[in-house]
């Protein structure tokens, strides 16, 4: 069987694009890629992409110079977790509580990792976690 190497893209649908891609440049620090009407994309740690679209703006199939990227979209609080280095967490929770961002939970799991959890604009579930959440990480 052929293998699958990483999660690439991550999307979420957001109701208002502006103020999406602000808390995600300004409060989380993520570096703008490329943006337009319906959608932006940051880069995540230089290894993935998290897509961010205008909720209902891509109801539609996208044409492309290259190809047709078929209709999607979502509704409801989603989930991302986002890795952090056990050094930085709590840079991290303090970076949140400066911003204003509540932190919601935070859990210490078996194998050792810690998440924090919080909410972005849009009540999409984000989470810092450190190594040890996961067999994998």
């Amino acid at each position: 069987m052929p293998q699958l190497n990483a999660i690439l893209e991550t999307a979420l649908y957001v109701d208002d694009l502006s103020r999406a891609l602000a808390f995600y440049e300004d409060d989380l620090g993520l570096r703008l890629l490329f943006s337009n009407r319906r959608m932006c994309a940051f880069d995540v740690g230089g290894r993935s992409v998290l897509l961010l679209f205008l909720r209902g703006g891509s109801n539609e199939p996208m044409p492309t110079p290259g190809g047709t990227i078929p209709a999607h979209d979502g509704a409801g609080p989603l989930h991302i977790g986002f890795a952090v280095s056990v050094d930085e967490l709590g840079a991290w929770e303090a970076r949140l509580q400066e911003r204003g961002i509540p932190i919601e939970s935070r859990t210490t799991w078996s194998r050792g990792g810690t998440s924090v959890y919080f909410r972005d604009p849009d009540g999409h579930l984000l989470e810092l976690a450190t190594p040890g959440l996961w067999e994998t990480y």
